[in-house]
């Protein structure tokens, strides 16, 4: 099964930028899509951006369009999120996450290994 383990997170001022990691540590990752979710204090967790198991296909959540980029290295089980222009709504904590399958999948319930979740505070 799959091992999720975030890093990354932090504190950054508005305008900034923050690269968050995941790595799995557990099964075969070339074959699974992954995504990076979002949770606020008393908020959905809400998709922020998804890869397909090839890394050739990519969803973004339209708040978060143009301004972060997701990427994986199949070669060392990592999937990215590079985090530019950070602005205060972006405050939540990210976690990263595992679907069942290939190809790209934009609700939580449909993913079904999560990693622990890395905090992400912006400051105005």
């Amino acid at each position: 099964q799959a091992r999720l383990v975030e890093s990354g997170g932090g504190l950054v001022q508005a305008g900034g930028s923050l690269r968050l990691s995941c790595v799995d540590l557990g099964r075969t990752f070339n074959i699974y899509a992954m995504g990076w979710f979002r949770q606020a204090p008393g908020k959905e967790r809400d998709i922020v951006a998804a890869i397909n198991y090839g890394g050739d296909s990519t969803y973004y959540a339209d708040s978060v369009k143009g301004r972060f980029t997701i990427s994986r290295d199949n070669a060392k089980n990592t999937v990215d999120l590079q985090m530019n222009s950070l602005k205060p709504e972006d405050t939540a904590v990210y976690y990263c996450a595992s679907a069942p399958a290939g190809t790209i999948r934009t609700a939580a319930r449909d993913y079904n290994y999560w990693g622990q979740g890395t905090q992400v505070t912006v400051s105005s």
